[in-house]
């Protein structure tokens, strides 16, 4: 099985590429002018910011930079194209024959190039005797094309790829955290020799979804004895399969010509010019250098915030790492969501706690307590009342049943009988992470 994938990132600039109409227009048809709709006398120009994000993207994956670019006008016939052509680029894409480390594998790049997005098509209707409707606010909207070379080995893997990818691309454009809605992929699959693509696909799971539905069906027309022919699919989410479109076109059938409109672009000096940040993978890669964590442990760092990766980096220059650790990934971890904001004060007051702790001037219960306070802005007495009476609890519990430690010393597992009974008794007082703390350490310092 051989998979490449064609993805396809909406670029967050508030205009399209090239037009001034907005990117975040809701009623449809709303955003549109005689540019985008490629009326007669319209002239596109070039949306500086969406170029330097495309070479952003091919510096991130490692790929050769021209030093001069130009667009092309790729011609199809399709009800969500107005003008009948899509302005992309064919002959010099922004950047070519990159390499993306994956999970000790390279995926060969083959390509990053920009090109605006046709509209929308909405089918309405039961399949068969569906009705379209067409949304041209989508029109022109700036995307970064990444083409793969057919590296990816299963359905899986592709979903995986997919989520590192947008990782990076997320932190090195600054898409938005629901970024993963602006990612569309063409999947590309052969079980046998004949390869079928599957357009645009939104989301990671639809693309794990719509190529294990594909490679089943290849697989058993191959082995009825029949040919998988060359076609482009469409996958239905609420039934989760795909679903013949049209034959699948060739290069040649685009017609492709320059875009006379737009002219010839250096962009070699501004490329250079360019800095990448460190994006979270290749701090994940430091961390395990820097700090010895291990991968599973540096990635969760990373991928729960880029902001607890940087306090964890802070707290370590002033706190042996593994003093650092637990309160990262428990306490401070479990309260991410409720922190605020993360300026120096509140950095440093953090740190400040949980180096007292590392050198004995406060134990874990009065820092967990302090840094629970500091964090959600609870009152401090408030806390240590509750904290003792969730104790209290437990010790009843486990006073009365004995042979729960008996279980644990066996079978860690067997907390989470415990951590169920005091949640019940308790009537939702305390918060899952309160109670899951609390309980481990009451059994562990029995054990």
């Amino acid at each position: 099985m051989r998979i490449g994938l064609e993805v396809h990132v909406q670029l967050p600039t508030r205009s399209k590429l090239f037009c001034s109409c907005p990117t975040s227009a809701q009623e449809p048809n709303t955003a549109v002018c005689p540019t985008c709709l490629g009326m007669p006398g319209s002239r596109p120009s070039m949306n500086r910011a969406a170029m330097e994000m495309g070479l952003m993207l091919a510096k991130m994956l490692g790929c050769r930079i021209p030093e001069r670019t130009w667009f092309s006008r790729k011609t199809y016939f399709y009800p969500d194209l107005a003008k009948h052509f899509q302005i992309t680029q064919y002959d010099t894409p922004v950047g070519e024959h990159g390499v993306y480390k994956f999970q000790g594998k390279d995926i060969r790049i083959r390509r990053v190039h920009l090109e605006e997005d046709p509209g929308k098509i909405k089918r309405v209707g039961r399949a068969g005797e569906e009705s379209s409707l067409i949304d041209y606010n989508r029109s022109g909207i700036p995307l970064v094309e990444i083409v793969t070379e057919p590296d990816i080995s299963s359905p899986a893997e592709a979903r995986q790829f997919l989520s590192d990818l947008l990782t990076e691309i997320r932190h090195v454009i600054d898409l938005p955290e629901d970024g993963e809605r602006s990612v569309r992929a063409d999947c590309n699959i052969s079980v046998g020799h004949e390869r079928v693509e599957v357009k645009n696909v939104t989301g990671l799971k639809n693309v794990e979804r719509a190529l294990t539905f594909e490679a089943v069906r290849q697989t058993k027309l191959l082995r009825a004895g029949k040919k998988v022919e060359r076609e482009t699919r469409r996958f239905d989410e609420e039934r989760k399969v795909t679903l013949a479109a049209r034959k699948k076109e060739f290069e040649e059938d685009y017609g492709y010509i320059g875009e006379p409109d737009l002219g010839i672009f250096n962009i070699g000096d501004m490329a250079r010019a360019l800095a990448l940040k460190e994006t979270p993978l290749q701090t994940a890669e430091r961390f395990q250098r820097d700090y010895g964590l291990n991968p599973q442990m540096s990635r969760q760092l990373v991928q729960t915030s880029m902001d607890l990766a940087r306090l964890f980096e802070h707290m370590a220059e002033k706190v042996p790492v593994a003093d650092v650790l637990p309160w990262i990934t428990g306490t401070i971890s479990s309260l991410w969501s409720e922190l605020e904001s993360l300026d120096d004060e509140m950095r440093d007051a953090m740190t400040g706690l949980v180096a007292s702790c590392s050198r004995g001037e406060m134990n874990d219960q009065e820092c967990q307590m302090r840094l629970r306070a500091l964090i959600t802005g609870e009152e401090l007495t408030l806390l240590q009342s509750g904290a003792e009476e969730l104790e209290g609890t437990i010790e009843d519990y486990l006073d009365r049943n004995p042979a729960v430690m008996e279980d644990y010393r066996k079978n860690e597992k067997s907390a989470n009988r415990v951590i169920g009974e005091v949640m019940k008794a308790s009537g939702g007082k305390y918060s899952s992470s309160q109670v899951v703390e609390a309980v481990r350490k009451a059994m562990e310092s029995r054990r």
